[in-house]
């Protein structure tokens, strides 16, 4: 019988849950704040003002050495191209952003964990066991549900999300491979930086001068973008993954919640069944390697006695 939890741990524990919450909701409305403002402003545009302020909150936390530590990590090569991959999953996410709801977005998006779970047996040389396949296809049926025939009229919108999605689940193979050795403020730098540069080239041919307020809301998205992947990162080191990893679906609600309030979206059924096929699935992926993590720490500890 495990001990209980001291006050302490259980302290820690619900303030790691209300860090993650609280990330997961800033995500939704920096995905918000960009759907209104890509109507107007190239995608570029908004990926490099975003990217800015997200360095200089990472110089402000961390100062100008991280930019030395950054160059000297020895998994440079695999956290660059990790920032190619996102920043072509941002390009399309957010291009796909101007013809979709944001709710729309958002159950795509979700199918990522799905596609890492797939990936992971070519690319990690991980062992898939039957019921994991068994919840990656209940997600994909979900996806192809989500992504339903009325859209044919969209093809390049659902073709652009899709391929962000999984362009994400390659970005998160990679950074499994090196996440153990790596600081979270490097990879951030690493990553903006990235984004900076190779947006900061295409910058004057899509450079629209925005007005104070837009200023300011492409500001926000910065700081929303920054202090998420600080308070997500926060939130795991104090609570155990396996109550983390359900909390990120939060972020669906909120997309359907905010698609409603800010745009009057109402998603029709298929996009209902099909993110609710895609939640079911990532539960059974969570629920499995929550299992076999706690049957390894079995293990270990028969091992000991």
């Amino acid at each position: 019988m495990a001990a209980p939890s001291s006050p302490g741990e259980s302290g820690s524990v619900l303030s790691g849950i209300g860090l993650a919450l609280s990330a997961y909701l800033l995500f939704s409305l920096q995905d918000a704040s960009v759907k209104w403002l890509v109507v107007a402003y190239a995608t570029v545009q908004l990926m490099f003002m975003r990217s800015s302020v997200i360095l200089v909150i990472c110089f402000i936390s961390g100062g100008p050495r991280l930019v030395l530590e950054a160059l000297a990590s020895p998994h440079l090569k695999t956290l660059a191209l990790r920032a190619l991959v996102l920043l072509s999953a941002w390009f399309c996410y957010y291009t796909a952003a101007r013809h979709l709801q944001l709710a729309e977005m958002s159950t795509i998006y979700f199918s990522s964990p799905l596609i890492v779970a797939a990936l992971a047996v070519p690319i990690l040389h991980e062992r898939v066991s039957p019921f994991r396949w068994c919840a990656i296809a209940i997600g994909f049926v979900g996806v192809l549900i989500a992504c339903r025939p009325t859209h044919l009229h969209e093809p390049l919108a659902i073709g652009m999300a899709l391929t962000a999605a999984l362009l994400w689940a390659y970005a998160m193979i990679l950074f499994r491979q090196v996440a153990p050795q790596i600081r979270t403020l490097v990879q951030m730098v690493i990553s903006n930086g990235a984004f900076v540069i190779v947006c900061g080239l295409a910058l004057p041919w899509v450079w629209k001068t925005p007005s104070l307020r837009e200023f300011l809301l492409m500001v926000l998205i910065g700081v929303m973008g920054g202090a998420g992947q600080f308070l997500v990162t926060e939130g795991i080191k104090r609570t155990p993954a396996s109550v983390i990893a359900p909390l990120e679906f939060s972020g669906l609600l909120w997309a359907f919640a905010l698609g409603y309030l800010i745009w009057g979206d109402l998603s029709d059924v298929a996009v209902f069944v099909g993110a609710a096929l895609i939640l079911i699935g990532g539960m059974m992926i969570i629920g499995a390697e929550w299992r076999a993590s706690r049957r390894r720490a079995m293990e270990r500890r028969a091992a000991l006695t």
